[in-house]
């Protein structure tokens, strides 16, 4: 059985949005650009028909992946989460205490993830280790860098 893949609302939105623009936009403009490539002769030497191809796959690989994940989606409101700990959804103001600088992130499904934007993955080494921790509480991670030590100044849900 396939395991689910936990989502904001807006991040299952946003899924849709891409699913339904691959499959009216892209899929049709592809087949398309093949007929045209096509129309120019000899396919052996065709670098537009293998251009266009490739394209194709890619667009078709693309449907099939965003169609499993819209089957798989567990969308999570935080809003309606009712915990002292954080969890997935939770906005998380973290103090760093090398930098002694706060720094706010949003826990969020894989595909949402964006850090210019604040978001990072659950699945993400920050991610997974701020999990289950509370206010006031210390939190060592092992990063790329380095160790890096935060200490949780607030948890919001919304």
């Amino acid at each position: 059985m396939s395991q689910s893949i936990p989502m904001t609302e807006e991040g299952y939105r946003s899924l849709q949005e891409e699913l339904k623009r691959l499959i009216r936009v892209e899929r049709p403009k592809v087949v398309q650009d093949i007929a045209e490539a096509r129309g120019h002769g000899d396919l052996s030497e065709n670098a537009e028909y293998d251009a266009a191809k490739n394209r194709q796959g890619f667009i078709e690989g693309r449907i099939k992946e965003l169609n499993d994940k819209i089957a798989r989606a567990e969308v999570i409101k935080p809003g309606s989460v009712i915990t002292d700990k954080i969890v997935f959804g939770a906005n998380v103001t973290l103090f760093d205490v090398d930098t002694e600088s706060e720094v706010t992130y949003r826990i969020v499904g894989e595909d949402e993830a964006d850090l210019k934007l604040g978001k990072i993955s659950v699945t993400s080494p920050v991610g997974r280790a701020l999990i289950g921790h509370r206010m006031d509480d210390e939190v060592r991670i092992k990063v790329p860098s380095g160790l890096k030590i935060y200490e949780v100044v607030n948890i919001q849900y919304m």
